[in-house]
């Protein structure tokens, strides 16, 4: 693959930094034990895999990883999927909170995190730095970005989505010139007749390359294009947020510009956005294509069996490796790796995440000893609108449904959240349970 770019920009004077420290209180409970960029997509990938698989697309191979909460399983994964040879300047290292003779505190927000770790970036030769978000599913070629950035004379380019009316009330806005320099944001904009002023003129649609004619306010992507030296400048304060602090004030002090992206993008930030995002991938069409290896997604390589099928039915599924599935139906769901599931269960709009090693005999006869299940999903047992978190033990004739629940609650070995039922990481349940 080419690195070059249109303008004579290399891409290898990029370097990229993936925000991967918050606690993600919105995805709990999948990240009551993990970060949340380490959160299981489409059966056998992490959300941080999609950043990082961006960037290696890109040319850019010189990542580094902010992380902070839960960052044990989101460093094995790093680590045991991401190794460049020692040929190259490439790496993907994972820079930790730390404390320093500057600071005992852990990271206060995106731009402090960034902060921190400015005497580390420093060491790198690099001209422009890329900030990326660790929570996003889209498929984006950033040579693209640094090619306007650079064309456009920006100080900093933000990377802007076409939105709908509807949208625009839980993002942060921009107003832009016909030359994409960036004049005005508005967060998260409720009242309409503010609405009204930041929507973009029909008329510049065909300018700006927007395709369709309906109503569009250019929201932000998270994803942003510093000079360096402007990186540092814009960061010699307290401010503790790119988004909240950072952003608004380098639009009124310097030259900001748009970036309009017009592909699949989805913030994986909320239960819901997690499990729409993950069983839109079972539809025959779905809008993010893990199928394009012009630009693949690349995560951990595991030496596994392929899974095996013994009389199950599978109707819109995805299925990852390593499973076994006997004489069960399994419709509109993922399927993560290693899972088991027996005969006569039926399973509907689901995600199961799987399991992190195959379980040994040993410890199916002693749990069978307790009547206790095994790892899996056991027989005649129904699943529906549900998230089953790895290494779960779900027992015979079992009901699990957010049916006649409230859309928020915390139960016994189970959560409901956004109206979907979630099985949280390690949880048994046993024989005949209905929840």
């Amino acid at each position: 693959m080419t690195t070059a770019i249109a303008g004579g920009v290399d891409p290898s004077r990029v370097l990229a930094i993936i925000m991967g420290g918050g606690q993600g209180t919105r995805l709990f409970p999948l990240t009551l034990q993990r970060a949340k960029p380490a959160v299981p997509l489409a059966g056998k990938y992490r959300l941080v895999d999609i950043p990082i698989s961006n960037c290696i697309n890109s040319g850019m191979r010189r990542i580094y990883l902010l992380t902070q909460f839960n960052s044990a399983s989101l460093h094995r994964h790093v680590y045991g999927s991401f190794k460049f040879d020692h040929f190259t300047r490439g790496f993907v290292e994972i820079m930790a909170a730390e404390q320093t003779p500057t600071s005992d505190t852990w990271y206060q927000g995106t731009a402090d995190a960034v902060r921190k770790n400015l005497l580390h970036f420093r060491n790198q030769d690099f001209d422009y730095a890329l900030i990326l978000s660790g929570d996003q599913l889209y498929r984006m070629d950033f040579r693209e970005i640094l090619r306007q950035h650079v064309e456009t004379q920006a100080e900093l380019t933000i990377a802007t989505l076409p939105v709908s009316r509807a949208e625009a009330g839980s993002l942060g806005i921009m107003q832009i010139k016909p030359s994409r320099e960036i004049e005005r944001f508005v967060e998260k904009p409720t009242d309409p007749r503010v609405l009204d002023t930041l929507a973009l003129p029909r008329e510049s649609h065909e300018t700006l390359g927007i395709e369709s004619d309906d109503e569009a306010f250019l929201a932000s992507m998270g994803i942003y294009v510093f000079n360096r030296e402007v990186l540092y400048e814009v960061l010699e304060n307290d401010f503790t947020d790119f988004g909240k602090h950072i952003i608004p004030q380098a639009i009124r002090e310097r030259r900001v510009c748009s970036y309009i992206f017009q592909g699949y993008w989805e913030d994986i930030g909320t239960i819901r956005s997690f499990f729409e995002a993950n069983l839109d991938l079972t539809a025959e069409q779905p809008r993010f294509n893990f199928f394009d290896m012009t630009a693949p997604i690349y995560t951990r390589p595991r030496f596994l069996p392929s899974s095996k099928i013994n009389g199950a039915t599978l109707d819109h599924a995805v299925l990852g490796d390593g499973c076994v599935l006997n004489h069960c139906h399994i419709e509109h769901s993922i399927v993560g790796l290693r899972m088991l599931v027996e005969q006569d269960s039926r399973i509907s709009r689901t995600i199961i995440m799987g399991a992190d090693y195959y379980e040994p005999l040993e410890s199916v006869l002693r749990h069978h000893q307790a009547n206790l299940p095994r790892m899996g999903i056991g027989r005649n047992t129904r699943i529906e609108n549900a998230i089953i978190d790895k290494n779960t033990r779900i027992g015979d004739d079992c009901v699990l449904t957010p049916e006649g629940k409230p859309d928020f609650m915390d139960g016994k070995n189970f959560y409901v959240r956004d109206g979907i039922l979630i099985i949280p990481k390690g949880a048994i349940i046993p024989h005949g349970t209905t929840l």
